[in-house]
């Protein structure tokens, strides 16, 4: 099969990063350490694997940061992944084949949960956080029946969905109902994240929340406080016009300008009654502020503006992931705010009820409490994968939020099982 394989090549990368330099579409071109290869079709690793035809499959900042190289060789995360790597771990499709010990049907349409913990990795006493359902944390992503990573797309066993076919176990398998099409489905992995941080940092009721950045994790928070809390002022903060119309469209009470920081600043000190509190030089911090912010940025940047306008015990709940930078960062210890970082998702709980993040999304788009399609912008198929990557890295002149790949999802096209 034709997929879009990544691999860990040091002259390569070097070369690209000093190209990119000169112009970014040098991180999608021929010297890339990414490119469309065949390769063999994904094998099934396991009796209880099952392989998914891919329908759709999102790009992710986190593969729109791998492919622009815009990471540390410190990073500590690099001892979980290994090379060859198929990224793309956003994939809704059917299943088309299905190993003796697999009890899914080929021909179902499903959502891949895309993390490699103890399950998947065939290790039969689960650790402390599979237990709970904290499948995030999973104390074996270097363990186990395969080779490491976190996820689909970090595992060179595991490959991703920017290949037409990708193996799974069947537990990372959820089902999509029949009223739930592809284009809303393919929208629970990054829908999960956003919840998660939601729900294990909770606004106060008719508190204020701030969403800081509204790509993707963002604007789904918004839908989020919106659908679940909607006692909350929510506000937020926009780099460009197409994400302000967006917040404004999910619920956002008030859209305020990334720029200039000053402005972000005045503007929540007026929205909130905070008073600024003036250093010898440079900007102040406000003794107020909001009650908690979602940061799905998390640059220097994003955290020394969270931390000056967040009140005292209030909570900055961090999504995103920049580049490691010096920030002023007195605020946090002064005013006792709960710095927090949220990766992914699990099982989550809401009105005492426990369930998978991701059926949790299913349930709320059955039920009409969300609609968070608008956020897709737009499609490719993979062999315009350069373009797709150059509409993510320009998101001001595109309009871009979420690019999908998209396949011929047909079950019953010649040599794929009947649904």
């Amino acid at each position: 099969m034709r997929a879009l394989v990544f691999e860990n090549n040091m002259p390569r990368t070097a070369v690209t990063k000093l190209l990119g330099a000169i112009h970014p579409r040098f991180f999608v071109s021929g010297v890339a350490p990414m490119a469309l290869k065949e390769i063999p079709d994904p094998r099934l690793l396991r009796p209880d694997w099952v392989t998914i035809r891919t329908a759709l499959c999102g790009v992710c900042g986190s593969d729109c940061k791998q492919v622009f190289l815009k990471g540390r060789y410190d990073n500590p995360m690099t001892a979980l992944v290994s090379f060859p790597q198929v990224l793309g771990h956003e994939v809704v499709g059917y299943i088309e084949s299905v190993g003796p010990e697999a009890i899914r049907r080929v021909g179902e349409r499903v959502v891949l949960n895309p993390w490699l913990s103890c399950g998947p990795r065939g290790i039969a006493a689960p650790c402390d956080w599979c237990e709970r359902g904290e499948y995030a944390q999973c104390a074996n992503f270097a363990r186990g029946g395969i080779a490491p990573g976190v996820h689909h797309g970090t595992c060179s066993d595991a490959t991703g969905g920017f290949a037409p076919v990708v193996p799974a176990h069947e537990s990372q398998c959820i089902p999509i109902p029949d009223d739930v099409s592809f284009e809303q489905a393919v929208l629970a992995d990054p829908f999960a994240v956003s919840l998660h941080a939601t729900l294990h940092n909770p606004p106060p009721p008719a508190g204020t929340a701030l969403v800081y950045g509204c790509g993707t994790l963002g604007l789904l928070n918004i839908a989020i406080l919106r659908a679940l809390y909607p006692a909350v002022r929510v506000l937020a903060i926009a780099r460009f016009a197409h994400q302000e119309r967006l917040a404004q469209q999910f619920g956002a009470a008030r859209v305020i300008p990334w720029r200039p920081i000053d402005g972000i600043l005045a503007a929540v000190s007026e929205l909130t009654g905070a008073e600024p509190l003036r250093p010898w030089y440079g900007r102040p911090m406000l003794n107020g502020g909001v009650d908690v912010v979602y940061d799905s940025v998390g640059s220097h940047e994003s955290l020394e503006v969270g931390v000056r306008i967040t009140r005292s015990r209030g909570c900055i709940a961090v999504t995103g992931v920049e580049m490691p930078r010096q920030f002023e960062w007195t605020p946090l210890y002064f005013k006792e705010i709960r710095l927090v970082g949220s990766n992914a998702f699990g099982v989550e709980e809401i009105a005492g009820r426990r369930q998978h993040a991701m059926q949790w999304y299913l349930e709320l788009v059955r039920t009409k409490r969300v609609d968070v399609t608008p956020i897709i912008t737009h499609r490719f198929r993979l062999d315009a994968y350069r373009e797709a990557f150059m509409t993510c890295y320009d998101q001001g002149k595109s309009g871009a939020v979420k690019v999908l790949f998209e396949y011929d999802p047909s079950p019953s096209s010649p040599g794929r099982g009947q649904g």
